[in-house]
């Protein structure tokens, strides 16, 4: 660009008309445009109302009822309680360009006051708080675009529900309280791997050996965690954690979600392979659970000392955060035996 160019005038008309060109093709993306690119959808094209009915914002987690609750309390035997949250840390693994900082200002913060001298600190956070470290994925966290139109569980329209200020419609306030039946399928023993690699696709054959080695059945409401060895990355090689992983492909999801689930839990980022084993496809196992049937995902566990102490069968228990209109919450999960 010459110099009297960019001095002129010139310079902010032609800015202004390259923008304006990019706005208005994502305005006709995201209204339709008959060149939108065509869905290969994995969850059909009508995946709604929900078996809930068709203004619930719960999902799976309706499958944990009161007589749920009960019977899970009464897996309690020894009172052993394991944390399966990780550390929320500088330098821990963040996927893409998501950002975790926590930082104390002051030193101290506050004070002193009175004649006591008190003095306090406080902690200012910045970052994504429901998709960093250990994280729930909410029902608003995925859906479906189909000829420019977003969908999300129960068919819920983006465009309808969607605000910057937090979800008007599928916010993780909705969830409530996972206080059930908790089930660990030790596939990296199975396999007798020191951890399984990278793609690396589960079957339903595997989660049901799993289950018969345990000698144990998947029941309605169950949360069922998967070990496949790769947590044992975190924070040791972040750079191979983040860069693929292990998991179910939507053959094992189908399983899943057959047999009633109301999440499903992994020590991995993503709960299913990456890369997954068609690669037009992004996520789909995250589509097929809970944009379709509404079952939640819980990523990052730390299942070491679980599997170590073969604990395959306790009592599970996890509150989301109670935030309005977010897509997810940071946490930690906790198993009793």
């Amino acid at each position: 660009m010459s110099k009297s160019l960019r001095n002129s005038g010139w310079s902010k008309i032609v800015i202004g008309v390259i923008c304006g060109v990019l706005l208005v093709n994502a305005t006709h993306w995201a209204s339709g445009d008959k060149k939108a690119p065509e869905t290969k959808s994995v969850i059909g094209d009508k995946f709604w109302p929900s078996k809930f009915g068709a203004d619930d914002q719960r999902g799976a987690i309706n499958y944990v009822t009161p007589e749920k609750v009960v019977s899970s309390a009464g897996l309690i035997k020894k009172g052993d309680i394991y944390q399966l949250g990780r550390l929320y840390e500088h330098g821990m693994p963040l996927p893409g360009k998501r950002h975790f900082s926590l930082t104390i200002p002051g030193i101290p913060t506050g004070g002193p006051m009175g004649v006591n001298q008190m003095v306090s600190n406080d902690e200012l956070f910045s970052g994504e708080i429901g998709q960093v470290g250990t994280q729930f994925d909410g029902l608003g966290h995925v859906g479906m675009r189909v000829n420019g139109v977003d969908y999300f569980y129960n068919g819920n329209k983006l465009s309808e529900f969607g605000d910057p200020y937090g979800l008007k419609k599928l916010g993780v306030e909705n969830v409530g309280v996972f206080f059930t039946r908790g089930v660990l399928l030790d596939v990296c023993a199975l396999r007798g791997n020191d951890r399984l690699p990278a793609g690396y696709v589960i079957s339903p054959d595997e989660l049901d050996s799993c289950l018969a080695k345990a000698k144990l059945e998947i029941k309605p409401g169950d949360v069922v965690l998967i070990r496949t060895g790769h947590g044992k990355l975190w924070m040791k090689d972040n750079e191979t954690y983040d860069a693929g992983e292990p998991g179910i492909g939507l053959a094992a999801a189908k399983f899943l979600t057959d047999k009633k689930v109301s999440m499903i839990g992994a020590d991995t980022w993503a709960i299913e392979a990456v890369p997954h084993e068609d690669d037009k496809l992004g996520f789909p196992v995250h589509q097929w659970d809970l944009t379709k049937n509404g079952v939640y995902h819980i990523e990052n566990l730390d299942l070491e000392q679980l599997a170590k102490d073969k604990v395959y069968e306790f009592c599970f228990v996890f509150s989301p955060l109670r935030l309005r209109g977010a897509t997810g919450s940071p946490g930690n999960p906790i198993a009793i035996r």
